[in-house]
């Protein structure tokens, strides 16, 4: 457990069910994303509905180091035209995967060196294949996790690279995003155990095509960017859905009903999987025009579920097992011992603290029913996290004496997030400031 810079947040618990309208801010994935197509095109583009949140700030000032004129108001972003990338230029990748992934691609094409660092636990985080898919590719690199300096010339041979792509998704989507820069385009070969969170794949495919760049992803663990630069457009960025699954788990966890605003009806999120995982737990689960809709049963059901491609639920949904009446088995999650902490060993670690019965099986997580008490004198571990902060928060709805060592760590992607929750439990809209 990291240990707390400011006093513990005290996790409200529930007086009952609870029954709210939520509106949850934009995707952080479909932000950054967005804003690194607009930089890459050089035309410039503006985002409505953008996300605020330090990951997506960690973009933005990393475009900005390398040239690239970005304004934010609001929630709109708006990405100037320039004549190029260029260094010197220090990137600090904080604790985003995004960043850290994304942008070394990019950068291959800044012309001038570009410095990478971050976070302590970003150090930690396995780099050494993108950035030896990077070298594969033409890029000249000094050192194999960060901090790295990355040697740009402003342009990059591109061509064929092949990977293991199974320890990130991230790390095929970064070589995408910018492969259609480089002067043979990018074809990316994973070779390897399957690859995790796909749908994060092809969210990525989906952006460059809507950015007419030409992607084939008709073979099977190979993607084909064909080169020529995006184009130029603004985006409308969509509710994040994973950070909206928090809120939905509150109306599971008390026999509530909590709707979030503007779900889509169609959408390539991860997050749109919590709507099967909360009938299996036992919830209604109903989409219309106002949004999505979970209204929690009396008691929740054990569930057998593999999260492969959306372990980033996994948080939200080990809180839930905890609670349900019978065991649960989350399965296909072992590359989540990488994110931002080691998301298996956490979870055991502090549902245990809380006299739970939860431990590492295989590739996941086995759960069995036992009453939950929070010890005296020990907060929830978020382990700058921002998944175990509101997992924290989840539990503390109907474990009373809850507290949260770090709820900060929920900037990362949910700012203002003890204000959405506590709006939730008086029962208003949650928006966020």
């Amino acid at each position: 457990m990291t240990t707390p810079t400011r006093a513990p947040w005290p996790a409200p618990a529930a007086a009952g069910p609870v029954r709210a309208t939520v509106t949850v801010p934009g995707s952080k994935s479909i932000t950054n994303r967005a804003l690194l197509l607009a930089a890459l095109a050089g035309t410039g583009g503006a985002l409505r509905g953008a996300l605020r949140s330090r990951d997506t700030d960690l973009m933005v000032a990393a475009l900005r180091a390398m040239g690239v004129g970005v304004e934010q108001h609001g929630d709109t972003v708006t990405v100037g035209a320039h004549a190029g990338l260029r260094g010197p230029a220090t990137v600090d990748c904080g604790l985003a995967g995004t960043v850290m992934r994304f942008v070394p691609p990019l950068a291959a094409l800044a012309d001038g060196p570009v410095r990478f660092d971050g976070d302590a636990r970003a150090q930690q985080r396995p780099m050494r294949t993108v950035l030896a898919a990077l070298r594969a590719l033409g890029a000249r690199i000094d050192g194999d996790g960060l901090p790295f300096v990355l040697h740009g010339t402003g342009s990059l041979p591109g061509g064929e690279v092949t990977l293991d792509a199974s320890g990130s998704s991230q790390f095929v989507s970064g070589l995408l995003l910018s492969g259609a820069g480089y002067d043979k385009g990018v074809a990316v070969r994973h070779d390897g155990e399957p690859v995790p969170s796909l749908p994060h794949i092809e969210m990525t495919v989906q952006l460059l095509r809507g950015a007419g760049v030409d992607v084939d992803d008709s073979e099977r663990d190979t993607w084909r960017v064909t080169p020529g630069r995006p184009t130029g457009r603004d985006w409308d960025v969509e509710p994040d859905l994973s950070n909206a699954t928090v809120f939905l788990a509150a109306a599971a966890a008390t026999g509530g009903e909590v709707t979030v605003r503007g779900w889509p009806e169609r959408t390539s999120q991860a997050g749109d999987a919590i709507r099967p995982v909360l009938e299996q737990l036992g919830c209604a689960v109903e989409r219309d025009a106002r949004g999505l809709t979970v209204r929690g049963p009396d008691r929740l059901d054990g569930i057998d579920v593999d999260l492969h491609d959306v372990g980033e639920l996994t948080p939200t949904v080990a809180a839930l097992a905890a609670l349900a009446t019978r065991p649960s088995v989350l399965r296909g999650i072992a590359h989540l011992r990488g994110h931002e902490t080691d998301r298996l060993a956490a979870l055991v670690t502090e549902i245990t603290a809380l006299g739970g019965d939860i431990r590492e099986a295989g590739d996941g997580l086995a759960v069995s029913p036992r009453r939950l008490r929070a010890p005296t004198g020990r907060p929830w571990g978020a382990y700058a996290d921002h998944r175990m902060a509101t997992a924290g928060a989840i539990l503390g709805l109907v474990v009373a004496g809850m507290t949260v060592d770090d709820i900060g760590a929920t900037t990362k992607t949910l700012p203002g997030f003890p204000g959405m929750w506590d709006a939730m439990l008086a029962g208003g809209p949650g928006a966020a400031p």
